[in-house]
């Protein structure tokens, strides 16, 4: 058994297929035996991988900052509500507390939390396996436009070899259960040939922008 971090939208009015999908996807992480952590709300699409989780056998976990509370209503019956001083703070709670991420249809704020955790991911700080579940082509777009950063030297290949990015649910969380841990390291040599251009030994930079001497 294994803890499940879920980010998602907790804002009503959205395209019902994404709180349906985040029931499926809360119902399958209790049936195959893992607990989940979340943002606490109990609404939307959090409410509804909650409420699904729960009912499945999954001890549920909210974190939430004071901030929130009267806006994102936790739901009755949450196993636990670990109220956080800051956004900060929550982000931190869920990250400790979870093995792995699986990122559902969001706002800004999951798309936040999206890039911290993957970038943390592709620079070693973790090995925690992460998906991003994007049945209904919510992330479409974007997916399209970060795999332009690699294309174009903004980003490295390899960030792509450490997430699922995936439009179903069991092949998302197969990943979770079965992908590698291996530690991300990157060469000194890639980091330098790649990022930024050093004085060779003898030169220094010019403190004017200036030809180098």
């Amino acid at each position: 058994m294994s803890t499940i971090c879920l980010y998602g939208s907790a804002s009503g009015g959205i395209d019902p297929a994404h709180v349906e999908l985040a029931a499926t996807v809360g119902r399958r992480i209790g049936e195959r035996g893992h607990d989940l952590v979340y943002g606490g709300g109990g609404t939307s699409v959090m409410g509804a991988a909650e409420a699904a989780a729960r009912a499945a056998g999954a001890r549920t976990t909210g974190v939430m900052p004071q901030a929130l509370m009267d806006l994102e209503l936790p739901p009755q019956g949450l196993g636990e509500l670990v109220v956080t001083g800051d956004m900060r703070e929550r982000k931190a709670q869920m990250d400790a507390r979870a093995d792995a991420f699986v990122v559902l249809p969001g706002g800004l704020g999951t798309l936040e939390e999206l890039f911290e955790i993957w970038v943390a991911r592709t620079i070693g700080l973790h090995t925690k396996p992460l998906a991003v579940l994007d049945s209904a082509g919510h992330y479409a777009g974007l997916k399209t436009w970060l795999e332009t950063l690699v294309d174009s030297g903004f980003a490295r290949p390899l960030v792509f070899d450490c997430i699922c990015w995936t439009e179903d649910v069991e092949e998302a969380l197969d990943h979770l259960e079965t992908a590698p841990r291996d530690r991300v390291s990157l060469p000194s040599s890639e980091i330098v040939g790649s990022f930024a251009v050093f004085p060779t030994d003898g030169e220094t930079e010019p403190a004017d922008g200036g030809p180098a001497s």
